[in-house]
């Protein structure tokens, strides 16, 4: 079987070297219309930064399978996967605690402004003013999207006393479902856990955002595209919200290098950064030493077959 893999450091390919047979492919860099080198690939793996295309699909007549070393798939082409019979798997399970407790540690992060009060030690000042932070305790948190990550956000927020209230597509019984109006209005905290797709771009707009309790606080460790950053710029700026935690944004591969350029969309981020109420971080939820291991492990699996089809 010949195999591609791209985004991939020496480590993981050491390590998918010793666990898979077959003709194996490894590119550092991500997928391009360039397909020369893999053309008669039957299996492709990729992370988010890959986009596959419907020019690419057409390009590769021997593809089998698609893997995404990622929980998230909007880069993928589904409906053109779909049309050519192509598999398309996803890594759901492998960082479901992991990328929950990186939106703990911006909720904790932002309700005890533990940035600030850091850079502020850090400096030689010790002084308290301006950092009274917030209790969980009693807040209410809403989540949009109760998979696999969300059910993990829900546990840890129950052990900090939290009413949790769940919008979702598909419900689960043991949680209280509530329209998305009806979140928005009553949470204290908002956490997206949903995939992004062509139906909720956006979702955080300009007009949700108006619904929320003054003084609320946004938390995306999901898909950067679910949140208008203008939109949030504008609602940090009057006042509107008291915290934003983001782990993606909309625009990430333009952004690898720096905030640079005179976009409204790059000039809002760069206002985000300088709040001391907004946490961002790289993309960086999904990162930590068990989970990476997880990740290859799962995408192996998929390799083989034996993962969910998403295009099937």
């Amino acid at each position: 079987m010949k195999i591609a893999f791209f985004e991939v450091e020496k480590w993981q390919e050491k390590y998918l070297k010793s666990k898979l047979k077959g003709e194996l492919q490894f590119f550092k860099g991500h997928l391009t219309s360039n397909v020369t080198k893999i053309k008669d690939v039957e299996v492709l793996c990729v992370f988010v930064y890959s986009n596959v295309t419907k020019e690419i699909l057409d390009k590769l007549d021997n593809l089998k399978i698609i893997c995404t070393m990622s929980t998230g798939f909007d880069h993928i082409y589904l409906e053109a996967c779909k049309e050519k019979g192509i598999k398309v798997f996803n890594c759901s399970t492998y960082a479901e605690n992991t990328v929950a407790e990186h939106t703990f540690s911006m909720i904790l992060g932002l309700s005890r402004k533990l940035v600030d009060g850091n850079e502020r030690v850090m400096k030689g000042n010790m002084s308290l003013d301006g950092l009274r932070g917030k209790d969980l305790k009693n807040k209410t948190l809403g989540l949009i999207g109760a998979g696999k990550i969300g059910l993990n956000v829900i546990k840890m927020a129950k052990g900090f006393g939290m009413n949790v209230i769940v919008y979702d597509i598909v419900k689960n019984k043991n949680y209280k479902y509530v329209s998305l109006d009806t979140l928005l209005k009553k949470s204290d905290i908002v956490s997206l856990h949903c995939p992004l797709t062509k139906d909720n771009e956006h979702l955080i707009n300009s007009k949700n955002l108006k619904k929320m309790k003054k003084g609320s606080m946004i938390i995306n460790t999901a898909r950067g595209g679910l949140v208008d950053t203008i939109a949030v710029a504008d609602a940090i700026k009057k006042g509107k919200l008291g915290g934003v935690g983001l782990d993606v944004l909309e625009n990430e591969k333009e952004v690898k290098k720096g905030f640079k350029g005179s976009s409204k969309l790059l000039r809002a981020e760069r206002y985000l950064l300088k709040q001391d109420h907004v946490i961002i971080t790289a993309h960086n939820a999904f990162n930590s030493e068990e989970s990476v291991y997880r990740l290859l492990d799962e995408t192996i699996q998929n390799i083989k077959g034996k993962g969910r089809c998403l295009s099937c």
